[in-house]
């Protein structure tokens, strides 16, 4: 069965085609994506304004086309946290459809979470244990902790690295006294909840998933995604820790030219990493192994054991 998986993400729109069948792997047959930095697309009432509708539909409607070119059966289409949390978000739901016929089903917090854990467990597997799921997105933290494949604990934190970007780093290099305020902002957002995380007892494996956190493991020495996904990655916390100042004192073209970092992705790098320090320092990790697998495997995998 060859379907798309339509990802309308807070910073990325994202079409993944896969031949997938129950038992076996998703194999990617095709992607395309690109940028909409929604979560930066947010008026002062929170609504995704016009120019972030035109670049959402725009996408859409090309996704569409590539999904048919592509022979596709099916194609299911959600959206993240840029629309879940938008104040018009009925409104750009409803304009999708009427433009484009294409139904976004908004994902909430919990399911995100949920969905990137099933995708991370069925990765690593059984013998992993008790997992620790840690994805930054454009718009938002999840956090997930479990020991089958359905957590004990999801979590979703307005701690996405566009959001914060958006919200505290409007120039770059960043002032010491808005990193200082940025880094509590964040440990004090992920502190309060963290208890419910903690109460399970310590992960056997704690892992990271997303563009940002393989970006700062690729900063921070890992292997370049050329090197395939079976290559073991992780993120070390002693060496991020080495990289946060240097970050947050670099110009945005010189964070451009790092391993692993796109341009488009650039300006969010700093708050992406303080997010993923405050998590290994918060959780007492050490490092945080990288799974390629995230949000969108898992719609399909389950997808798949629901057929």
């Amino acid at each position: 069965m060859r379907t798309g998986v339509l990802d309308i993400g807070s910073n990325t729109g994202h079409l993944l085609v896969v031949d997938a069948r129950r038992g076996a792997a998703p194999l990617p047959a095709y992607s395309v994506k690109q940028p909409l930095r929604l979560a930066e697309h947010l008026d002062d009432d929170g609504a995704v304004d016009e120019a972030g509708q035109v670049a959402l539909l725009g996408f859409v409607e090309q996704a569409q086309q590539v999904a048919e070119d592509k022979g596709c059966t099916s194609v299911i289409a959600f959206a993240t946290s840029a629309v879940r949390d938008a104040s018009n978000a009925d409104e750009v739901m409803a304009l999708v459809r009427r433009r484009t016929g294409v139904e976004l089903e908004v994902l909430p917090g919990g399911d995100e979470a949920r969905l990137t854990f099933l995708a991370v467990r069925r990765w690593f597997g059984w013998s992993s244990g008790r997992l620790a799921v840690f994805d930054i997105g454009g718009g938002s933290l999840e956090i997930a902790t479990g020991q089958s494949e359905t957590p004990d604990v999801v979590q979703s934190l307005q701690l996405g690295a566009g959001r914060l970007s958006r919200e505290y780093l409007d120039v770059q290099p960043v002032p010491d006294g808005t990193a200082a305020r940025l880094r509590r902002v964040v440990r004090r957002s992920i502190a309060g909840d963290a208890g419910e995380v903690l109460r399970w007892g310590a992960a056997d494996h704690a892992v990271a998933t997303s563009k940002t956190f393989r970006s700062l493991a690729r900063i921070c020495g890992a292997a370049p995604s050329a090197d395939g996904p079976y290559v073991r990655r992780k993120l070390p916390h002693a060496a991020l820790k080495e990289w946060l100042p240097k970050l947050a004192a670099m110009q945005l073209d010189e964070i451009a030219q790092l391993p692993g970092v796109s341009a488009n992705r650039a300006h969010q790098v700093v708050a992406g990493a303080f997010v993923a320090d405050a998590v290994l320092e918060l959780f007492g990790l050490p490092e945080l192994a990288v799974c390629p697998w995230a949000l969108r495997e898992g719609v399909i995998l389950e997808r798949l054991d629901l057929m």
